[in-house]
């Protein structure tokens, strides 16, 4: 393979895995005034969980017992994380609540730092969240249970990482799937209670599917593969994109139209993750399911 086909096909493919997991979120959007976002949530981990057991039949794995706690932290930390995120998006625009989602792995890969440079990069997503804050001047109001929605989903993507590094060391590329199942169990309960027999409904069932392999099989197929033909922090940097693909997509598929400081807020955002993806040592952001 020529060296420059090798360099870009990587890239590519990380670009194709993002435009699909916010194309698979904006699509779950449309099915919000039908089972509102718990049963959206619990469909698209539901069949999510489904296909990737299917898929990688983690049944053919050992059980570790001893790294459950690990495995079990994991899987909640998803589900919640999907649920919150999905919440959020009834009352805030796509590329906003990623933005702000965002916020939770960069703290965690910033908080055990004691560079100067890392100061910056702080400061820099602090100004971006500053920047969504309401003013009498701002006539693009967001929603403040939404932003705190968004934000608790990065609480819960920081908290997805930390539990997925320990139990990936058990299991491997099945922490996946044996998440999943537990994220499921987790949220189709929720769903289950908000909307009865309704997240049943066959007709729901082709766009559910859509969203679940725009949202889970399809990216993390393609990252994955990405990830192992392209440096580490390299794949981080292309990461720190995704808020900037999902305002676009949410411009494109949903029409939702950000104002000048919103768009400044996820540049932002966007620069302090590159940045601190730039100048860290540690290992990359991890794929992550929405």
């Amino acid at each position: 393979m020529p060296r420059s086909r090798a360099i870009l096909l990587p890239i590519v493919l990380l670009l194709v895995a993002m435009v699909s997991i916010q194309s698979g979120a904006s699509l779950a959007k449309g099915l919000f005034p039908l089972i509102g976002a718990e049963g959206t949530t619990a469909l698209r981990l539901s069949l999510g969980a489904l296909i990737l057991c299917l898929v990688m039949r983690p049944w053919r794995t050992p059980v570790n017992f001893s790294a459950w706690p690990s495995l079990l932290g994991y899987g909640l930390s998803l589900g919640s994380m999907n649920l919150l995120f999905y919440m959020s998006l009834k009352t805030i625009p796509l590329g906003i609540a990623v933005a702000l989602e965002f916020t939770g792995p960069l703290a965690l890969a910033l908080f055990a730092s004691r560079r100067l440079l890392d100061f910056v990069w702080i400061v820099l997503a602090v100004f971006g969240l500053w920047l969504l804050l309401p003013t009498e001047q701002s006539s693009a109001h967001l929603d403040p249970l939404g932003m705190a929605l968004a934000l608790g989903a990065g609480v819960c993507w920081a908290l997805y990482i930390v539990f997925g590094q320990k139990a990936g060391a058990a299991h491997g590329a099945q922490t996946v799937a044996f998440g999943t199942i537990v994220a499921a169990l987790l949220v189709f309960p929720i769903g289950l209670w908000q909307n009865g027999s309704a997240l049943f409904s066959l007709d729901l069932l082709p766009i559910a599917l859509g969203v679940a392999l725009l949202s889970s099989a399809l990216p993390y197929s393609l990252e994955m593969i990405a990830l192992t033909r392209m440096p580490a922090r390299t794949f981080s940097i292309l990461m720190s994109m995704e808020p900037a693909v999902a305002a676009l997509i949410g411009l494109l598929v949903l029409s939702e139209r950000l104002s000048g400081n919103q768009w400044l807020a996820i540049g932002a955002i966007i620069l302090a993750s590159v940045g601190a993806a730039a100048t860290s040592k540690g290992k990359p952001m991890p794929p992550v399911e929405h």
